[in-house]
């Protein structure tokens, strides 16, 4: 947003507490997937910007790594990003990802969640994802945001976060 002379960056403001936004998409078989899908359990919303970056290959593979660690606590985990399917079959193939990657090329998720909007990188205003995770508990609420991710070590943000949610 421009103010003038002034260029007013996007924050993500996702409040905590409320009902989880609905979604439904394709992942990267083309199979679609909505919330409704993870009733009564624990979900991590992974948003990122796109597929084959190096940040976004090192956030992704580290939750691979410690994928087996989240699943032992019931969590599940859906990566999102406004790439389209052909991009995250191959992503998806190419870093055996074991959880879905989800399609977003409308901005339709992305808007809903608050992540798209203005940034900035190396002095260069534009729109794009802001790199966020939303943790969602058994109700459907949103209990978390992670807008600081830590790319080699996010699995274990993700699980600090639902370790310490009560």
């Amino acid at each position: 947003m421009n103010l003038g002379n002034k260029t007013v960056l996007h924050k993500v403001n996702i409040p905590l507490n409320s009902p989880a936004p609905f979604f439904t998409g394709e992942n990267q078989d083309g199979k679609v997937v909505s919330l409704d899908d993870f009733k009564g359990k624990k979900l991590c919303l992974v948003f990122y910007p796109a597929d084959m970056t190096p940040t976004c290959t090192v956030e992704v593979c580290n939750i691979r790594d410690g994928y087996e660690e989240l699943t032992e606590m019931g969590i599940h985990v859906l990566g999102i990003s406004p790439d389209g399917l052909a991009k995250h079959q191959k992503f998806h193939s190419r870093h055996q990802l074991p959880f879905d990657l989800i399609v977003d090329e409308d901005l339709k998720i992305l808007k809903a969640y608050d992540i798209w909007g203005l940034k900035q990188f190396i002095g260069k205003i534009y729109d794009g994802v802001h790199r966020t995770s939303v943790l969602i508990d058994e109700k459907g609420k949103i209990f978390h945001v992670i807008t600081q991710v830590k790319s080699k070590n996010h699995t274990q943000q993700i699980l600090e976060a639902f370790k310490n949610y009560k």
